[in-house]
């Protein structure tokens, strides 16, 4: 009882930050986002009636006991879910920085998810893999289609998945991740999002993230670049005006970080179709087309403070590889 599944990170558009419901990880707001190509977990669970406990690793190394009780926790809900009574050796590898804003959540347990169902022989559609994925990480629902994904809220377990808005081929951006730093965050988004009804700012971007979402898939429909970039810009400085006025307040931009986003704005009046856009990290996400992408990418390699960078186009959803 083995399998390895495949999940993408991914880039959300407007941001999922903040619980309705902390046990279940129903989000506050839906949220938008598009899979990163290249930008992967690869996961094989091995079912065994020969443990006593769950183990993992990552990246071949023995995961801490932190990291260990969230994937058996995380593997409880598949057992519960399909009846299994196995405990699982668990051994995933990501290609990129964990724990540093680029969503490593969102494919490790996206993949976790689809891989410890399939080795546990169970068939379970799209919709219901989100359902579960997000249990893990509220982001990895959207890990589970491909292309451009949109995330309910709902108001139960089964109401709140995410779903294909438009396949990877509809809209040709890119994503050139100006990595500031690799380093695991202090505080991870898990614990965040706990924290964001401490912000007055919360009640107020919550309340107003409909609309964004709407505007934000009518400039993905119709590739206007222009609109696209003002919402997602703005959605993003909103997320993190609620990070940094929450108690405790979180401070993910560093300076480098300003400095890649003030040069995106540069960029953008030059003419050129870029935009940025952070997750809970410092890690600056530059939003561009195929066709100035060569372009931006050189631009923020020569940023001062930029150690490397990544570049990912559209990917697709979470598949079985074995």
């Amino acid at each position: 009882m083995k399998a390895t599944a495949q999940a993408h990170s991914n880039i959300a558009f407007i941001k999922y930050w903040g619980n309705a419901d902390e046990a279940l990880r129903l989000p506050a707001n839906p949220s938008i986002s598009m899979n990163l190509a290249g930008v992967e977990t690869v996961t094989t669970v091995e079912w065994r009636e020969d443990l006593g406990q769950d183990t993992l690793m990552i990246n071949d190394a023995p995961a801490d006991a932190k990291a260990t009780e969230r994937v058996a926790r995380h593997l409880d809900a598949v057992r519960a879910r399909l009846g299994v009574a196995l405990k699982a050796n668990v051994s995933s590898r990501n290609n990129f920085p964990m724990g540093a804003g680029i969503a490593s959540s969102a494919s490790s347990f996206a993949a976790l998810t689809v891989a410890a169902v399939s080795a546990a022989g169970g068939q379970l559609s799209e919709r219901e893999l989100s359902c579960i994925a997000r249990l893990g990480s509220g982001s990895a629902s959207r890990s589970i289609p491909g292309g451009y994904v949109e995330w309910q809220t709902g108001e139960t377990h089964e109401e709140s998945f995410a779903f294909q808005v438009a396949p990877e081929a509809h809209w040709d951006l890119v994503d050139v991740v100006a990595i500031i730093s690799t380093g695991h965050k202090e505080v991870g988004s898990r614990e965040g999002h706990g924290t964001a009804l401490s912000s007055d700012y919360q009640a107020a971007r919550v309340a107003g993230a409909t609309d964004r979402l709407e505007r934000c898939k009518a400039a993905l429909f119709e590739r206007d670049f222009g609109r696209f970039a003002a919402v997602v810009e703005q959605d993003s400085n909103m997320m993190h005006a609620v990070m940094m006025t929450s108690q405790p307040p979180l401070f993910y931009w560093q300076p480098a970080s300003l400095v890649v986003m003030d040069a995106v704005r540069r960029w953008r009046s030059e003419g050129l179709s870029v935009c940025y856009t952070l997750d809970a990290g410092p890690n600056v996400h530059c939003l561009t087309t195929a066709q100035d992408a060569d372009e931006i990418e050189r631009r923020v390699t020569a940023l001062s403070g930029v150690q490397r960078v990544l570049r990912a186009p559209v990917g697709g959803g979470a598949v079985v590889l074995g």
